[in-house]
């Protein structure tokens, strides 16, 4: 049996403007309004569904796959953006990056506290645990 994750519905506050944080940060496109949802297709098929959520909002994590060329891409615009990024999910190490299985990844926050993650090799691909 086949099983994939087609879509994830992300909690937001504004749902235009998260879609649109992470569709820049990683380079796609925000696609049209479908429902009550703002949706962003990953390369792989998966479709982040942004959705309009009232009150506290549960920080989720997700984690984003990409080759060393478009690290160096998305890391430029984190940057660029003036954002705060961290080594370790803990975040305990502010300002640093990881090289966890001999590639790189880096953490941030988007708008609404979910936890984002870009790496460029899986974890356990090279013999080395994540810190």
């Amino acid at each position: 049996m086949a099983v994939e994750l087609n879509h994830t519905i992300v909690a937001a506050h504004d749902k235009e403007e998260s879609a649109r944080f992470l569709a820049d940060l990683l380079g796609l496109d925000v696609e049209p309004p479908y429902g009550p949802f703002v949706p962003v297709q990953i390369p792989n098929g998966v479709t982040l569904d942004y959705m309009d959520t009232p009150g506290a909002i549960s920080p989720q994590h997700y984690a984003f796959l990409v080759s060393e060329d478009d690290f160096d891409a998305i890391f430029a615009r984190i940057r660029a953006a003036g954002l705060a990024y961290w080594a370790d999910p803990q975040h305990s190490r502010r300002g640093e990056i990881n090289h966890n299985d001999g590639g790189r990844g880096a953490y941030f926050d988007d708008p609404n506290g979910h936890r984002l993650e870009i790496l460029t090799r899986p974890y356990g691909s090279g013999g080395d645990r994540p810190s």
